[in-house]
């Protein structure tokens, strides 16, 4: 008989709380998001081809450009006090702005002027809760007169929309918590918007049904588990969606959409709940999967899992042969939390968490399960030939347990994986170094099932996994200590198995 390794089973595991949706460790914050094609921030925080998005500029007779908020701090230096008392006295192409329009072309016009006056006025009205809340709100009134003037010029500038959205949706993060006018409420809305008149413009302007989409999610914040929070959310992410089919290659858009699920799901009743966590679910997979160190899609998509795991066992439910159990789901949420915490060591959240979930790893390993396997060293052997057997994995590797291994308690997780003494020459031993990539596959050479191709510098490793779904999580899991390896932080997650 082969050894087994034991997976603990989770005892009393809804007694274990985990922080989701903080605003500074879990999402990108509205910072990184707002400003994300402009932001100074790190680059693998706005693309996850290091880009800033960019956007072709309109000549200064078609209306306004889009601005960085760097960009308005340099004018409004250089202006000096050209800009004083509330009122600004050039714009950056010369022509003169004035308070109000001198002329008028028809009702359009005035309405849009009675909707550029009271966006100005909820603006002017907010002062910020500090010195550099009040520094940052200068700036932000100087460059909402500026989109003014620019609308007022050109009434289809769908730039100076979405710019002055963005003034709209920061100075709304200016507004002091006990301040009751103006409302943060209504600084979103207006933005909202100016974001919807945009997109009705431009319906390709992926970055205004981005930011639109946080504008949204931040109204439903205020509004707790309502009903009208849950109609909040479901906007947000449709926005989301929109934002993703415009631009696929946004791993954000893709975390703040499973956020934005994750969110729905505490509202909605019950028998829809398990289909919108499991949609959020594959919205950070995805997220993961564009950008595999996206440090914060992996914690989420670990808490996400963590929630379904205790809804799952709450309900009783019969569990069939489909379908995960609560405890791997346990396991499974603790895989990408010590992922997350192994990536970004520092972050308290993330440090936090692991205390609470390391126990439901598979110590001293990462991950223990099942593939069914060719004989070692003949990926090409009949079907027959190939065996269900388990494997583990850790820092450094995916190994084959032995058929004839013998449980060593003296010897370190780190040689058994590595030394020779221990190991049956005849079993599959993949080192992470040596991998060279990962992928599902659909080989009709193989075995039916779910295959898995791990192509090394020695050649390619083919196993078949019990389910899709199983596969799913060794891609994820691999995939993850392959980048903590690549990314030298493969001592962390070392400490995190073997101490």
């Amino acid at each position: 008989m082969s050894t087994e390794i034991e997976v603990p089973v989770i005892q009393n595991a809804e007694t274990l709380e985990l922080k989701i949706g903080d605003e500074d460790h879990q999402r990108v914050t509205s910072a990184d998001l707002k400003f994300e094609q402009v932001t100074d921030g790190d680059p693998q925080e706005i693309q996850s081809n290091g880009a800033p998005i960019e956007r072709s500029e309109l000549r200064k007779d078609e209306g306004s450009r889009t601005f960085t908020m760097r960009e308005l701090l340099n004018e409004l230096k250089e202006e000096g006090n050209e800009a004083s008392d509330g009122e600004l006295q050039r714009g950056s192409d010369g022509v003169r702005i004035e308070q109000t329009s001198s002329y008028s072309q028809g009702s359009t016009r005035q309405q849009y002027l009675g909707e550029s006056s009271v966006a100005m006025d909820l603006i002017n009205s907010v002062t910020g809760v500090d010195e550099e809340g009040r520094s940052r709100q200068r700036i932000l009134t100087f460059a909402a007169k500026r989109y003014a003037s620019a609308i007022e010029r050109n009434n289809d500038d769908y730039d100076a929309l979405y710019n002055w959205a963005l003034v709209l949706q920061e100075s709304a993060d200016n507004v002091g918590p006990d301040s009751s006018s103006p409302s943060k409420d209504a600084l979103l809305e207006e933005a909202c918007k100016k974001y919807d008149e945009a997109t009705r413009l431009c319906p390709t302007l992926n970055d205004a049904f981005y930011n639109w989409a946080i504008a949204i999610s931040d109204r439903a914040k205020l509004r707790g588990r309502t009903k009208e929070a849950e109609e909040l959310w479901k906007q947000a992410t449709k926005n989301y969606e929109k934002a993703v089919q415009l631009n696929w290659n946004s791993p954000q858009a893709l975390n703040n959409w499973g956020l934005a699920l994750q969110e729905l799901s505490a509202i909605v009743p019950v028998r829809e709940k398990q289909t919108i966590v499991r949609t959020a679910i594959s919205k950070f997979r995805a997220a993961i999967q564009l950008q595999f160190d996206f440090h914060r899609a992996i914690y989420n998509l670990g808490t996400v899992l963590y929630g379904l795991a205790e809804d799952t066992l709450r309900t009783g439910r019969p569990v069939n042969e489909k379908d995960v159990s609560p405890n791997e789901l346990y396991s499974q949420s603790a895989i990408y939390i010590a992922a997350a915490h192994a990536l970004k060591p520092t972050y308290s959240v993330y440090r936090s968490a692991l205390r609470l979930v390391r126990s439901m790893l598979p110590l001293p390993y990462l991950k223990v399960g099942y593939f069914t396997a060719p004989p070692a060293g003949n990926p090409i052997a009949p079907h027959s030939d190939w065996r269900r057997s388990q494997f583990v994995l850790n820092h450094e590797g995916l190994l084959q347990v032995n058929k004839v291994e013998q449980k060593q308690p003296s010897q370190s997780p780190s040689r058994s994986m590595l030394g020779a003494k221990n190991i049956d020459k005849s079993v599959i031993k993949v080192d992470i170094r040596d991998i060279v990539s990962v992928s599902a596959c659909a080989d009709l050479t193989l075995p039916p099932g779910a295959g898995l191709c791990i192509d090394t510098i020695h050649g390619p490793v083919y196993l078949v996994a019990d389910t899709w779904e199983s596969l799913d999580a060794w891609l994820d899991a691999i995939r993850l200590v392959y980048t903590i390896f690549a990314r030298g932080k493969s001592d962390v997650l070392a400490g995190i198995v073997t101490v």
